[in-house]
């Protein structure tokens, strides 16, 4: 139950907030949660009165679902699947596979506390938050009987469909899953049995999830299973027994504090191009991880990277072990920062018992097996290393009490009451994509900001005007609430203007966003849809959870394929200046965050490419210390990630993707290039946007990073020359960045220093991306 307490100690932190300025409602801060202990999690009893602003029928769209409503019983003897499922499936939903994606049927399917006995899988649909009580989590349990792929299951494979499924694995978008107890046990030890089959994309998670698995010699139990995809966050998980806590391959991941005890091999990988493992504990295990390694070409691929920061492995024979050596060059990159050891004998080693790094107990302060790049000098040559290197500079304000680096779990309130929150709704605001709900929504946040949380309850709310707000403000969307910024205050890039403003420039206190999309309604060139300004003197007391930018490709937005195909140069079709913009005074710990401008239409069926012009992606000119955790931005023109000035900032994993459109028109256009915002400058050679641009930047440690580049207009020949694009990831000379675990696609120069390729691509052919283990100055 180890999430689980985390969770209650988050939320104790979280009890005592300062504040800049409290709403007119109340003279003193909203203090701890005032639930009884009898009482249910405050998301089972809040009214639900969400509105799916685009569905066919919004009056009588059901976008929270109780199980108990659909005839759950929840006792532990009655067989729950088809009630579950009937839940989770009402209303004409995106699933079957007939539909790959929509943003106009979501919902929220809760499970009050009780033990919910299943024989067949629980389908997760497109758009799906699965959600337990998070005071009592509720248990799925498997029962002896059980037929299927998985307990849950995200993207089922459709009967003799050739291995067909029912969504496109690199769009599986939008679902979550949390606060459950996911019981394998009574199935056979001998049974192959799977808690969750998460084969998903970007905005998803995985949090306050315990699996229960056989203990058994032999068994066949196993907590994740994931084929593919491409992730994608999970975090705040506990594995107890089975063959396997996750078995998973996906293009790139980030997994924060999970634990896994007794079990075989605690995370088994068979292929990626990258992932970032931080805050994991193993217990008694036979290995901790097992990696499917030695395939350096597209039809080869096996694990192209992990990254490991900050490791707890105890009474476990091998920590990390590879399927085949490296044999003095890259075959699979490995990156180990900060891993404590007791009892276990090898701590790198190889199947058939080679031990290529010894173990003990002990800590293993800075190791890799892969290419090593060190300095700024053109075009170097791989260095092979398989031992120490240099340890990455930490800013001690990124690290927690034990020299770790900080995470915060999703804020959930679970002791807090139903009288503590306010429904923006049930105080004017419409939710209904159409009405301009700037006014109400702005008198809820001067009224209750800092005296009670602040429910937006699922909907579209338009707004025509900047929208503050303030520090001090705890907001909770239901299944991703919508603020859609729209109007003419948006449309002029010589001008841009924020649409949601947090904080004001020099405000201090903490401010908590979970579960919110922030969208615009094109044309908006002038549009800067987040402006971050508050800073917390509390570790990670000013963030994001959960919450992403999601420019174009959405009903509502006016940013579709019937007006914005694939290959349109028309400017009605900009989305935004500029996605996210942290300001100098600011910091801030984002989770799971995705910047994206879409490049195919979610609503129109078939997953259909459009061109969408998003000027830039994120801006960090932030003093720090700032955290990005499991985040990404695509698809923007001038650059995915730019920082500027900034300092004291942990990035792991960050993944971008270029313009599918560019060169034609080659960056900046249709933008121009705006000194104030520390814009790149781009020379005749330099026509797609930066993956990742860093200047006048001091501290910064990236561990782990998936920069891809796809296309040139659409096409794709470019990939196998490398050619997409020459340079996407450049950092100044006066910049102190360290980076692990860089993954790029389709680029020549994979990192390069005052726009002069450093290291070359060709240098580290790792599957189809290629990958340098480590770089530093």
């Amino acid at each position: 139950m180890l999430a689980f307490a985390l969770t209650l100690l988050a939320a104790a932190a979280a009890a005592v907030r300062p504040v800049v300025a409290l709403g007119s409602s109340c003279a003193s801060p909203l203090g701890p949660g005032t639930a009884a202990p009898a009482d249910p999690f405050w998301l089972e009893s809040i009214k639900h009165q969400g509105l799916a602003a685009f569905n066919a029928n919004p009056s009588s769209y059901q976008v929270f679902r109780n199980v108990k409503d659909f005839g759950a019983k929840g006792d532990g003897v009655t067989d729950d699947t088809a009630a579950i499922n009937n839940a989770i499936s009402s209303g004409n939903r995106c699933g079957g596979g007939s539909c790959d994606s929509t943003t106009t049927e979501p919902a929220i399917v809760y499970f009050p506390q009780g033990t919910y006995k299943v024989s067949a899988p629980l389908i997760a649909y497109y758009y799906t938050q699965l959600i337990g009580d998070a005071r009592r989590p509720p248990t799925l349990l498997a029962d002896a009987s059980f037929t299927g792929m998985a307990v849950i299951d995200a993207d089922p494979y459709i009967p003799n469909g050739g291995g067909a499924q029912w969504y496109v694995n690199q769009n599986n978008f939008f679902r979550s899953v949390r606060n459950f107890v996911i019981d394998l046990r009574q199935i056979p030890a001998s049974a192959s049995a799977t808690g969750i089959h998460w084969q998903v994309s970007q905005a998803t998670s995985l949090m306050n999830i315990v699996f229960e698995m056989s203990t058994a010699a032999g068994n066949a139990h196993q907590g994740i299973w994931m084929e593919n995809g491409s992730g994608g966050f999970m975090g705040d998980l506990v594995f107890n027994g089975g063959k396997f806590g996750m078995w998973v391959g996906n293009q790139q991941f980030t997994v924060r504090n999970v634990t896994v005890n007794n079990a075989d091999t605690a995370i088994y990988s068979i292929w990626n191009w990258g992932w970032t493992f931080q805050s994991v504990t193993i217990n008694n295990c036979q290995v901790g991880f097992d990696l499917m390694t030695g395939g350096t070409t597209q039809d080869t691929q096996t694990v192209g990277a992990v990254a490991v920061i900050d490791a707890f492995v105890s009474n476990t024979p091998i920590f990390i072990r590879s399927s085949a050596p490296s044999n003095g060059k890259l075959a699979g990159s490995l990156v180990i920062n900060n891993a404590h050891l007791t009892n276990v004998p090898t701590a790198v080693g190889v199947v058939g018992g080679a031990t290529v790094l010894g173990g003990g107990t002990t800590t293993i302060d800075s190791w890799a097996q892969g290419n090593v790049f060190s300095g700024t000098g053109a075009n170097q040559g791989a260095r092979f290393a398989q031992g120490a290197v240099a340890a990455p500079t930490k800013a001690a304000s990124l690290l927690d009490s034990a020299g770790r680096v900080f995470g915060k779990t999703h804020p959930q309130y679970e002791d807090y009451a139903v009288g503590q929150f306010v429904s923006v709704r049930d105080q004017g605001a419409k939710g209904d994509g159409t009405t301009d709900d700037t006014a109400a929504l702005q008198a809820v946040f001067d009224k209750f900001a800092g005296c009670k949380i602040i429910f937006v309850d699922h909907g579209t709310y338009l707004v025509t005007d900047t929208l503050s707000i303030p520090a001090g403000t705890q907001v909770v969307g239901e299944v991703w609430s919508v603020i859609l910024g729209g109007g003419a205050a948006f449309q002029d890039q010589n001008n841009p203007k924020a649409v949601v403003q947090v904080g004001k420039a020099g405000d201090e206190g903490v401010v908590e966003i979970t579960d919110i999309i922030f969208a615009t309604r094109g044309p908006a060139a002038g549009a800067i849809v987040v402006e971050w300004n508050v800073h917390s003197n509390e570790q990670g007391g000013a963030g994001m959870w959960d919450t992403h930018i999601r420019l174009g490709g959405a009903a509502g937005t006016n940013l579709l394929v019937s007006n914005c195909p694939a290959g349109t140069t028309d400017t009605s079709c900009s989305a935004a200046f500029l996605a996210l913009h942290l300001t100098p005074q600011s910091n801030g710990y984002f989770e799971g965050t995705w910047v994206w401008t879409a490049d195919h239409d979610l609503d129109s069926g078939g997953s259909r490419q459009t061109t969408i012009f998003s000027g830039r992606g994120i801006l960090s000119e932030s003093a720090g210390p700032t955290w990005l955790i499991g985040t990404a931005s695509e698809h923007h023109t001038l650059y995915q990630y730019n920082l500027a000035g900034a300092q004291n900032h942990y990035l792991g994993l960050i993944q971008t993707e270029t313009a599918y459109y560019q060169p034609v028109p080659a960056a900046p256009a249709p933008f121009s290039v705006n000194s104030a915002f520390h814009d790149p400058s781009f020379s005749s050679s330099q026509t797609s946007g930066w993956a990742v641009h860093i200047t006048n930047s001091q501290d910064i440690l990236i561990f782990g990073a998936g920069l891809y580049s796809f296309f040139q207009n659409y096409g794709q020949a470019c990939l196998d020359s490398n050619s997409c694009q020459s340079q996407l990831f450049d950092i100044d000379a006066g910049s102190s960045v360290s980076v692990y675990s860089l993954s790029t696609v389709g680029v020549t120069w994979s990192l390069s220093v005052a726009e002069q390729g450093v290291i070359p691509a060709s240098a580290g052919p790792n599957g189809l991306a290629d990958t340098a283990t480590v770089w530093t100055k």
